[in-house]
């Protein structure tokens, strides 16, 4: 009778291990993510505006995909995502692997699974490579997103990174023009990390391409400015859904005006160049 007894628990015991198991996703603990899903923190207006402080931490971050782009709080250089690892190029380009408590204000994010591949070869410029890209785009769907991992050789690229802002925060594009910090690599091996926005997109995101970049031996990076590529593969990954998350319980941002036009400002965040004229503090103009 004992050793029935003790039978009978042991099964107990193994159905309700695959009774856990059966029912993945429904625990917190068990929850799968969406692999076809871009996963965004805040606003890419928010951060044109000034809002630089974290709402989420990278450990945090990283369960919600692999690769991606993003920045950290403060503004405190570029982030690259790429397989499963966080990156951070601080003002110098260098890159470190910041913990898992540092917070991110911006981020994009997603599990790469690739739906497309192309082989990229003389590459003149950053708008023939936006080009080449918005063919594939266009041939699987426009009004999807898209993260791409273009990996290969960079006759030369200019990246900038930037000092950490303290507050109070200066826009964006005011603080890059005075803070930003701009890095030629030649002859170099390495992957760009890159978003497509659609253009519904326009009061949330940029519409169109942002690239970051990492070195392969993961020592230099930064968010691309200009780029020649020699021969290079990129791999595309069309995604349907996307996911928004907001800070909460956050006075800065609730008395933020949201609906101000910032894509000008971001342009030339995105874009501008140490040659390019400084813009005008909107500071400088308050009484």
């Amino acid at each position: 009778m004992k050793k029935k007894t003790c039978l009978l628990m042991t099964l107990v015991c193994v159905m309700v291990c695959l009774t856990s198991f059966s029912t993945v996703g429904t625990c917190e603990e068990h929850v799968v993510p969406d692999p076809e899903t871009i996963y965004q923190v805040a606003l890419l207006q928010s951060l044109a505006q000034g809002h630089y402080d974290g709402i989420i931490t990278v450990g945090e971050l990283k369960t919600h995909g692999d690769t991606g782009i993003g920045t950290f709080e403060g503004v405190n250089g570029e982030m690259i995502v790429l397989d499963s690892v966080v990156y951070q190029a601080i003002h110098d380009g260098t890159i470190l692997v910041p913990p898992d408590t540092e917070t991110v204000p911006f981020s994009n994010v997603t599990f790469f699974e690739p739906d497309t591949q192309l082989h990229l070869t003389d590459v003149s410029d950053m708008a023939s490579l936006q080009e080449q890209l918005n063919q594939a785009v266009n041939e699987n769907g426009a009004n999807l997103f898209y993260m791409v991992k273009i990996t290969g050789e960079f006759p030369a690229i200019k990246v900038r990174s930037e000092y950490k802002q303290e507050k109070p925060y200066r826009e964006l594009d005011v603080a890059l023009a005075a803070d930003q910090v701009e890095c030629d690599l030649e002859n170099i091996r390495g992957t760009m990390v890159g978003l497509y926005c659609p253009s519904f997109m326009g009061g949330m995101n940029s519409i169109g391409w942002h690239f970051h970049f990492i070195t392969e031996d993961l020592t230099r990076g930064g968010h691309v400015l200009q780029v020649q590529v020699g021969s290079a593969d990129a791999f595309l990954d069309a995604t349907p859904a996307f996911t928004l998350t907001l800070p909460e319980g956050d006075e800065d941002f609730q008395r933020m005006d949201l609906s101000r036009d910032m894509d000008e400002a971001i342009h030339r965040a995105e874009t501008a160049t140490s040659a390019d004229s400084a813009p005008e503090d909107p500071a400088d103009g308050e009484q």
